[in-house]
This record gives structure tokens, C-alpha cells and sequence, in this order.
């Protein structure tokens, strides 16, 4: 899901639009920083990342107002009141059933009518498939592993054997 979120953000910024993703941890955010910076580095896009412990956030605003950043990347901290984009054109919502209805439309209302919303998931969520259903919302559905995905081996070991762990992770 996270190559198609890519996908679509590089096309609305192609468009001349900025993008905001907002993921439910510091961790998931500066994952998809560093991949999107890693990928995105060779066409200029210009991407910033904001949480709770970013410390030049007054600067990020400013940035962002003037249409200096194209893709904002972020937790919960990317609703804030205090943030004006320039011209937002898509907003991207990782693992959208970790927010709350209100936080998610506090974060859409910041796109005005001509924004798109991409919600994702890999978790089902009863409501998101009632409204899916009902015509609200379109869905699309991942049902492939990626080609060359790693085997996932999961262990348990009593905590006086995690030294036996650690070398394997």
C-alpha cells in the first residue's frame, strides 16, 4: 500500500499540488519519510516530515503556506490548526481506522472541496466497508503479495534468552 500512496502523491505533486500523509506513529511517519526521500530524491520534491518532536514546526507553517513543501509527512501533528497549505491536492491517511472520525475530517477540511482523500488499511474496518458498500467511498483491494517479499518468522523466547533474538533480527 505504501508504493501506491507513493504513486499517487508523486502524481499529484507532478500536478503542481501538495500532498500530506498522516501516519499513526513517529515510527510509521519517519519510515515513509526516509523511503519517499530515498525514492522521491532524484526528481526535486521537496518533503518535509512533522511530528510531536519536530522542532523547527514555526518554519514547516511558514514553508508550507508558501507552497515550499510538497509533500508533508507526519503524524497527528499534520491537523493542526496552525497549518495553511498552499494548494493542497491529496491527502493520504496510513492506517486510517488508528484516527478518529473528527481527526480525519479536521485533516480534510485543510483541502477545501478540490482535494482528494486516500484512506488505507490493511485492516478491515466494518464502517470503512459499510460506506465501501453503500457508495460513500471507493475501495480498492491488495490481494497480492509483493513479488519478492522476505518470509516473516515469528519467535517467542522467555526475556533471559533474548540474547538468542538478537542476532536473528
Amino acid at each position: 500500500k505504501t508504493i501506491i500512496a507513493l504513486l499517487a502523491i508523486a502524481e499529484t505533486v507532478k500536478c503542481g499540488l501538495q500532498t500530506v500523509l498522516m501516519a499513526p506513529t513517529e515510527i510509521l511517519a519517519k519510515q515513509h519519510y526516509d523511503y519517499f526521500k530515498k525514492l522521491l530524491s532524484p526528481f526535486n520534491i521537496k518533503t518535509e516530515i512533522l511530528t510531536g518532536k519536530t522542532k523547527t514546526k514555526k518554519i514547516i507553517y511558514e514553508r508550507l503556506s508558501n507552497g515550499d513543501i510538497d509533500i508533508l509527512i507526519g503524524t497527528h501533528s499534520v491537523y493542526n490548526s496552525s497549518i495553511i497549505f498552499k494548494n493542497l491536492g491529496l491527502i493520504v491517511i496510513d492506517e486510517q481506522h488508528k484516527f478518529g472520525v473528527k481527526q480525519r475530517i479536521k485533516l480534510a477540511k485543510k483541502g477545501g472541496n478540490n482535494c482528494d482523500v486516500l484512506t488505507m488499511s490493511a485492516t478491515p474496518i466494518p464502517r470503512t466497508m459499510m460506506l465501501s458498500f453503500f457508495g460513500d467511498m471507493d475501495i480498492s483491494i491488495l490481494n497480492e503479495k509483493p513479488k519478492y517479499r522476505k518470509e516473516i518468522i515469528t519467535l517467542s523466547k522467555p526475556e533471559n534468552k533474548i540474547s538468542e533474538i538478537i542476532p536473528l533480527i
